[in-house]
């Protein structure tokens, strides 16, 4: 560690974002007596109602994130969309820094992701880059590139934003117009994520691989379940190639790794997040450690946990109601909260808008089936309106 080991009453860690992923990092630091400070523009935020110390500021702005920095042990982020520029400059001054700004400049840009994959050796989808929509249309006119495809913006796409899919000349027209990668509609038997865990003295663990289902329009998870149901070796597979790019990244802390499964059986690597993800929540109620504190552990170079997986899962969005925005209100919790198995995760935003995340359901049985039929009852029940 840098100045004093995390047991010592005066240990800082700080985290930039003050959502609901740097919310649930806090409670778990709240009950190793750990001083967290968040950092973001509002306390208001999910996180703000339980960190040990909020400051008011933007994580993109360099000052905001060195004042910020120089007075923490260990910093970490709970977004990518944080100024890496001022991450480099607290790492130089010795505060410890994950995941390394290095890494985290080529996870925020999809493009120089791509083709760190290829340099490394790493299966993942064709592609190809481009500038702007102009050059798009202008590759598919010169019959260079084919229709179907996905066109994803390279910088700040989040939550289904940033993601177009291309099958008609109509949805080339109303496609954005920013940099991007262009991959081709593959024929997917499912995605799924592994969430990999890798300290800095390089012990490095694995939670079982999950699988997901979209929405169709929002492209949010609507289903996650765990066991993938992928079988054993394609899911050896997924794991080996999440340590392999969590290693080739020199990786510190979390690393979620989406991945398609094709369906002539390849696994490609879709994206990765240097953080706890949202494929991951079903780890609290559902295996021997969090996400969370699996994290934690990792960053603070600590031993990390056993992974096994205790029972069959479920995790659900909770997701603002299309058409409402405005103060929040949840309707069908009543119903849900007393089946067994059934674990409410509210994230405290004030403020609703359509498909934004507004908590999470984790359902655990004895039966992946059981916990699916459940699953379904509980998103049909619960809603968040305005």
């Amino acid at each position: 560690m840098n100045k004093r080991a995390f047991f010592d009453p005066t240990f800082k860690l700080g985290i930039l974002g003050g959502g609901q992923l740097g919310k649930m990092l806090c409670q778990v630091t709240s009950r190793w007596a750990l001083h967290t400070a968040v950092l973001d523009t509002s306390r208001d935020f999910p996180a703000g109602q339980v960190c040990s110390e909020f400051v008011e500021g933007d994580f993109t702005d360099y000052n905001d994130v060195v004042e910020f920095g120089k007075q923490m042990d260990v910093v970490t982020i709970e977004i990518e969309r944080v100024n890496s520029a001022a991450l480099n400059t607290l790492k130089q001054q010795g505060t410890i820094v994950h995941p390394d700004p290095g890494a985290l400049d080529i996870i925020k840009d999809k493009g120089l992701q791509k083709q760190f994959y290829d340099h490394q050796g790493l299966p993942t989808t064709p592609h190809q880059l481009f500038a702007g929509k102009n050059e798009i249309e202008n590759a598919v006119g010169a019959g260079s590139l084919k229709l179907p495809f996905v066109v994803k913006a390279r910088k700040d796409g989040y939550d289904g934003r940033g993601v177009h899919i291309v099958r008609t000349e109509q949805d080339l027209a109303e496609c954005f117009d920013a940099a991007c990668l262009v991959e081709p509609l593959l024929e997917l038997e499912r995605e799924v994520s592994v969430i990999v865990a890798r300290n800095q003295r390089g012990e490095i663990k694995s939670f079982p691989p999950v699988g997901m289902e979209f929405h169709p329009t929002a492209n949010l998870v609507e289903y996650l379940y765990c066991p993938a149901g992928i079988g054993s070796s394609i899911a050896q597979e997924a794991i080996q190639i999440a340590q392999a790019t969590a290693e080739s990244l020199d990786m510190c802390g979390l690393l979620a790794v989406e991945m398609f499964v094709t369906t002539d059986g390849q696994l490609l690597i879709n994206e990765v997040a240097p953080r706890p993800h949202n494929s991951g929540h079903h780890t609290i109620e559902a295996c021997s450690v969090s996400q969370f504190e699996q994290h934690l552990r990792a960053i603070l170079d600590l031993p990390l946990a056993d992974v096994t997986l205790r029972s069959p899962a479920v995790m659900i969005n909770i997701l603002g109601s299309p058409g409402h925005e405005g103060p929040a209100r949840y309707n069908g919790l009543e119903q849900c909260i007393g089946i067994v198995g059934v674990s409410l995760h509210l994230y405290g935003k004030s403020t609703t808008k359509p498909f934004r995340k507004m908590g999470h359901a984790t359902i655990v049985a004895p039966r992946l089936e059981q916990a699916i039929e459940t699953a379904k009852f509980v998103r049909s029940t619960i809603s968040v309106t305005a």
